[in-house]
């Protein structure tokens, strides 16, 4: 996985929440901590609030929290909720191309297809609680 993916950013933050449930993380500590920016974050973090996989709370003590147990976010929910796909969608044949580039864009659509709900499938074994159990380190070393 691409380490500077917003997947990658996502899965990331979502795991070393996993270790601290009860304080907030600012969009500056997890930016600071990922080495990206804090608007990077925001928009990253904005699309898991959406899909009901993180809080926002503002003030003085605000930040990001988790909505759900890590045992109930699944790597699959992550991805959804990102609306990201690792396998480019492929766009339209153009009419005027020949049979054969018409064909192969059918087929290799239908690959494209069966990989992507291939990956999707595989993601949804795995949660955040999962990654949290196999993380051996301290929380404050976990990076």
């Amino acid at each position: 996985m691409k380490r500077n993916s917003r997947l990658s950013l996502a899965l990331h933050t979502l795991s070393h929440m996993a270790f601290d449930t009860e304080d907030a993380q600012t969009s500056a500590d997890i930016a600071d901590h990922a080495g990206t920016n804090p608007v990077v974050v925001r928009r990253v973090l904005g699309k898991l609030r959406s899909a009901g996989l993180l809080l926002s709370e503002r003030g003085h003590s605000g930040g990001w929290r988790l909505a759900r147990e890590t045992k109930h976010i699944t790597l699959a929910d992550v991805y959804d909720a990102l609306g990201e796909s690792f396998v480019a969608p492929r766009g339209q044949t153009d009419a005027r191309t020949c049979s054969v580039a018409q064909s192969l864009e059918v087929q290799v659509s239908q690959i494209m297809k069966d990989i992507e709900e291939s990956l999707v499938e595989r993601l949804s074994r795995t949660t955040i609680a999962d990654i949290q159990n196999s993380t051996k380190r301290e929380p404050s070393h976990a990076h």
